[in-house]
């Protein structure tokens, strides 16, 4: 009986435990903390879970939701503010499903990167910057408070708190807010300046606010990143200017430069291997009027030098000045360096005027 009795308190202990878990479970399942940044449930530093508590207390529905699917089961409207964190989340076609199911409620964007600015359908491109000190807001709806962030993204849109790069607080068109001062909603930097004001002004002006955390596992197959995706739209129309100019820039310069110019080059070739080319050229095609022209013009630039005459002589003149050198007849002389010269027949006859010829300079020079 007592081994039954403890049998029995044992499991009574076992139960009790079981339901106190499941009880603990079910009474926190709204208690669960998130660690992305600007998420309003995460308590830390770099999460939202003040500002969502303050615009709870303020009377604003809040309305978490976390995927695609339970954004489009969420009930929006005229009185209905949309924000979005954690946006780099979002891809082409989450994107599309959020503008479908915006409807008449105001879409407020925190930090968007450039490829969510442009499948918003802007043509600005976010700017880093780093403003010095407070923010002014420059603009009525916000008239008399000031913005206080570090490191935020400006746009060149219509909009509020403009710094060097841009609006940090965009309105580029009815129904859409971009902010690039992520940081002012965060628990670190809320109470900040006057950030705390601008949160409320901004995500509190209507009864009921939707906040949209997007999840990953909503992108699809075609939601990929491309590298022209990431590049201003300006950059390919200024790449093909720069390539239609250096085109023109390349035909302007050539039609400048005009046709080729042909040079003589200095190219410097010894008289010997001239006058044993031509002979070599003589001996293939036949001709021996040319190689004995040849020879007999070498032999008289060599008598002309070795006379002390000018080169240009006349065969005349230069055979009478050989014969008053050498004694010989001048008939024979001019008929040998050329004057009244006859083409040899054969080849006998001209290796004999090439010998003759060579006897006649040597006797010029020995005398």
């Amino acid at each position: 009986m007592r081994s039954l009795a403890r049998n029995r308190a044992l499991v009574l202990v076992i139960a009790a435990g079981v339901v106190a878990v499941v009880l603990s479970a079910w009474l926190g399942r709204n208690d669960r903390t998130y660690g992305a940044a600007l998420d309003p449930r995460n308590p830390d530093g770099d999460g939202a879970q003040a500002l969502a508590r303050v615009l709870d207390d303020q009377g604003v529905d809040v309305e978490i939701v976390r995927s695609a699917a339970a954004l489009e089961q969420a009930t929006t409207d005229a009185a209905t503010t949309i924000v979005v964190t954690s946006s780099g989340n979002l891809g082409r076609s989450t994107t599309r499903r959020l503008l479908r199911h915006q409807g008449e409620a105001h879409l407020v964007v925190v930090a968007p990167n450039p490829v969510l600015v442009r499948e918003l359908g802007l043509r600005t491109f976010p700017q880093t910057s780093s403003p010095h000190g407070e923010v002014a807001a420059g603009c009525p709806a916000y008239d008399g408070l000031a913005l206080r962030a570090e490191n935020v993204e400006a746009f060149r849109t219509p909009g509020c708190f403009r710094s060097p790069g841009g609006v940090l607080l965009a309105e580029p068109r009815a129904g859409l807010t971009l902010l690039g001062a992520d940081g002012a909603l965060t628990n670190d930097q809320i109470l900040e300046g006057d950030n705390a004001a601008i949160a409320l002004r901004l995500l509190g002006e209507r009864g009921r606010l939707v906040w949209y955390v997007p999840d990953l596992a909503d992108l699809a197959g075609t939601d990929s990143v491309s590298a022209s995706s990431l590049l201003p739209d300006w950059l390919l129309p200024a790449l093909w200017g720069l390539a239609v100019a250096g085109v023109a820039l390349v035909v302007w310069r050539a039609r400048r430069l005009g046709p080729l110019a042909r040079e003589p080059l200095p190219v410097e070739v010894k008289a010997v291997e001239t006058t044993r080319n031509l002979g070599r050229l003589y001996r293939h095609a036949g001709d021996r009027a040319h190689a004995a022209e040849a020879l007999r013009a070498a032999a008289r630039g060599r008598l002309a030098e070795r006379l002390h005459l000018p080169r240009n002589i006349s065969p005349q003149r230069l055979a009478d000045d050989v014969s008053a050198r050498t004694g010989r007849p001048v008939a024979e002389i001019e008929q040998l360096i050329g004057a009244t010269a006859f083409p040899p027949g054969d080849d006998r006859e001209l290796a004999a005027i090439a010998h003759h010829l060579t006897e006649l300079d040597r006797e010029v020079s020995h005398r």
